[in-house]
């Protein structure tokens, strides 16, 4: 993908799991506790496999972190108009509850 669709797939990634229904009032106001001075970290790591990133969606759900898998619809100027499961959201949530999800994946 092109940077500009990265980054158009990453914003869908983190919206959606931010607005996941599994996040309660209370995870929000944590998160945002301190907003707009510090907006929480957000990182971008790079997957090489899609049966990679399906055990990180595994491994966060029986976490019960909130996550949200990006599928492109498949518009016909990406990935020949098929849809694509493109990235995954994981969160909000803390270093110390994802790092053995994420720990193997590096920095996009």
């Amino acid at each position: 993908m092109e940077p500009g669709k990265i980054a158009s797939q990453a914003g869908h990634a983190f919206l959606g799991a931010f607005l996941s229904p599994s996040n309660n009032p209370e995870v929000l106001q944590e998160y945002h506790s301190d907003f707009p001075k510090s907006p929480g970290t957000k990182i971008c790591l790079k997957c090489p496999t899609l049966p990679a990133l399906l055990q990180a969606e595994a491994e966060a759900q029986e976490e019960g972190i909130p996550i949200f898998k990006v599928i492109d619809s498949g518009c016909p100027n990406f990935f020949g108009g098929r849809p694509v499961i493109t990235a995954l959201g994981i969160g909000p949530c803390t270093k110390e509850q994802v790092q053995h999800i994420t720990g193997k994946f590096r920095l996009l």
